[in-house]
């Protein structure tokens, strides 16, 4: 634990001037960024008494072993730049305002000729109309479902819009009115875009307009008599209002804005948003973060806004889109202490003016106060869930430094595991785990070579090699400033930080062998373990007999979780590799032809049997594909279908696929299955 009057800047350097800063800890990694109006007045407040401080604070300036900071021109700079490196850096002590899942919302996709509505998740797209965020995809498609009857718009897929075009017959939803199927010509495009507009107007909050005219449009037809037309129209009135008895109105007609309200105690604080447009609540979420010090409600609005409203403005531009969603007003409890800064930056990512209020009365206010209850609420259900899982965590972990006799808690622990079929693409996952928790920013995957040919024994030897090759590698020089960062990208790096403990999937020879490796590369401060299926017993490298948690233990439990991530993780990059050999292994046979070109005929033909059916002047069409290389592609398809099964066929029935229950996750001793030597590692 370092102590903070060591690397505290010397009396009048740092300037008053507004700018941000940054924390590092002592391997060179940035554990906290912030701005402040007056870099002085901020930056000597961390180096107060520390027993004085916010636990977190304290946390963090005890961890931090330098800062730095960047001055800059006006407040707005400042809230760009931190955000910025906030995104950049990954601090550990900042607050991130990350969703446990994405939101869906319904997506109106106005660029294409017949718009479709649609369930989405994802950055926004250019030429796409959204509304929402939904807390469900269930109620999208309850509201759906209710106003296809009245705005019967298309929702099929591109493909399944094709398919009943050429067949000439409408789907289900055509033939029960619910789509007015252009797919078979049943509406031209302008009668369609006006369905789609009007179903958009009604979610835009035109709804008495729409309401009023169905009325008039029934009175008409049951004074000529059409009851039957008279009756749908009714019905359709009655689906509208159904539907907007599901969205309370909340606020007056055309009111674009959100509602923020806080929920906090000492270290945590809830956050709940209410999302309100056309005055009616459209979509809510909500987030339980730690508090970083005692900024006050004003600081945690300043940190929220900046946070969320630049993910939106930066999911925006992924999809071409330059303004980001930004709603006309924010209604926060409090202003921040840079409160025109924040404004001014929200104008500018919405293109337009934005107002930052705090609601006094009316029914802003009321809806302020519902948004604050629903925070508590949140949090107190967040504290009940919470307070078992800090306890099972800690548990866990102060179970394992006992039951192997660590000197400290493994707060840092490190997974491998291998998996091929049949010695075929052999490859290995490395997962990490800190404070009990998944970190999979640093996870890594590799692409195993010569120890696949020693099975899972010399694969894991390998992988730990490589592992920690890669760490001496990047830890050469421990008396340069910052040796856990990348000097070139300023980011750290891929395997800077070792592990206090390494889980391999196996038994006692995957154990030893890892132990093996270590010794040799002279790394004495990790502690190895393996873990074997069958039994869930904890072998310990030198010792005859297995470590055996009981089955209620946290810390076995904490051990499967990390060895089944690590499974997980290890089966998504085999399978990925394994689908891309077989897709290419006919036209690998094939002479000259390179991976450019091979990948060229397969996006041309979409498939191997519509290519092996092609004939030589189809395939010379290709571009890079003469009519030699055509001729060459043709003589060794057409042998390949000559006699017996087809290339297809023959990949199919091959051993890798007849085997595949037989995949090896490393946990066998002695079967012969492959070891991974990770030639290649991708994040």
């Amino acid at each position: 634990m370092a102590d903070p009057s060591t690397y505290r800047p010397a009396t009048g350097t740092i300037p008053e001037a507004p700018g941000v800063y940054k924390f590092r800890d002592a391997g060179g990694r940035v554990v906290y960024v912030g701005k402040a109006k007056s870099l002085r007045q901020r930056l000597n407040s961390y180096f107060a008494d520390v027993a004085g401080l916010h636990p977190r604070t304290r946390q963090m300036v005890t961890t931090a072993a330098s800062v730095e900071w960047t001055v800059v021109g006006t407040e707005v700079e400042a809230l760009q730049l931190e955000y910025n490196w906030i995104k950049e850096f990954d601090p550990r002590f900042n607050v991130r305002y990350r969703d446990d899942k994405s939101y869906p919302v319904l997506a109106v996709t106005l660029h294409e000729e017949f718009p479709r509505l649609h369930v989405y998740r994802g950055p926004r797209r250019k030429g796409v109309r959204y509304f929402g965020p939904y807390a469900h995809a269930w109620a999208i498609r309850e509201t759906l479902d209710l106003l296809l009857r009245v705005f019967p718009a298309r929702t099929c897929s591109a493909g399944v819009f094709k398919r009943h075009g050429q067949i000439g017959r409408p789907c289900l939803l055509g033939y029960i009115d619910k789509c007015s199927a252009p797919c078979v010509g049943r509406v031209d495009a302008d009668e369609h875009r006006d369905i789609v507009e009007d179903f958009c107007d009604f979610l835009a909050g035109k709804t008495d307009s729409m309401v009023r005219r169905l009325e008039r449009e029934m009175t008409a037809a049951a004074e000529e008599l059409e009851f039957e037309k008279a009756a749908r129209l009714r019905d359709d009135q009655a689906a509208l209002k159904r539907a907007l008895e599901k969205q309370a109105v909340v606020l007056g007609d055309g009111t674009d804005a959100d509602v923020v309200a806080f929920a906090e105690d000492d270290l945590e604080v809830s956050v709940q948003v209410f999302h309100v447009r056309g005055g009616r609540v459209r979509g809510q979420r909500g987030w339980v973060v730690d508090k970083v010090d005692e900024s006050g409600v004003a600081g945690l609005v300043d940190q929220f806004v900046t946070q969320f409203y630049g993910e939106q403005a930066e999911s925006a531009l992924a999809g071409g889109v330059e303004a980001a969603p930004v709603p006309r007003e924010v209604l926060v409890p409090e202003l921040p202490d840079d409160a025109e800064a924040v404004e001014k930056w929200l104008s500018a990512l919405r293109k337009g003016k934005v107002a930052l209020r705090v609601p006094q009365r009316g029914d802003k206010r009321a809806l302020m106060e519902t948004v604050e209850r629903n925070a508590k609420e949140a949090f107190q259900q967040h504290k009940l869930r919470r307070a078992g899982d800090l306890t099972a965590r800690s548990a866990a972990l102060q179970e394992l430094q006992e039951a192997l006799g660590l000197d400290t808690a493994p707060l840092r622990i490190e997974c491998t595991d291998i998996s091929h079929v049949q010695g075929t693409d052999v490859v290995a996952s490395l997962v990490v785990f800190e404070d009990g928790l998944a970190r999979k920013s640093e996870y890594r995957r590799f692409a195993v070579r010569e120890g696949a040919e020693q099975g899972d024994v010399g694969s894991i030897a390998e992988v730990v090699r490589r592992r920690f090759q890669a760490y001496l590698r990047e830890n050469k020089n421990p008396a340069g400033p910052n040796p856990g960062i990348d000097p070139e990208t300023g980011k750290p790096r891929k395997f800077a930080y070792a592990p206090n403990l390494l889980v391999v999937d196996g038994g006692a020879a995957q154990a030893q062998v890892a132990s093996d490796v270590l010794a040799e590369l002279g790394i004495t401060d990790v502690a190895v373990v393996g873990l074997a299926k069958r039994l869930e017993e904890v072998w310990v490298p030198g010792e005859p007999d297995p470590v055996i948690l009981p089955r209620t233990s946290e810390a076995l439990y904490l051990l499967q979780r990390v060895r089944d991530e690590a499974h997980r993780f290890a089966i998504a990059y085999h399978r990925q590799k394994r689908s891309k050999r077989m897709t290419t292994s006919a036209l690998d046979e094939v002479p000259g032809l390179g991976q450019s070109r091979k990948a060229a005929l397969l996006k041309h033909f979409g498939s191997l049997k519509k290519l092996r059916e092609a004939s030589i002047d189809e395939i010379s069409v290709v571009p890079g594909v003469g009519r030699r290389t055509a001729e060459a592609v043709r003589a060794t398809l057409g042998a390949a279908g000559s006699g017996g099964p087809s290339t297809e066929s023959t990949i199919r029935q091959g051993p890798a696929e007849s085997t595949i229950g037989q995949r090896s996750t490393g946990s066998a001793i002695g079967q012969g299955s492959t070891e991974s030597t990770i030639g290649q590692e991708r994040t």
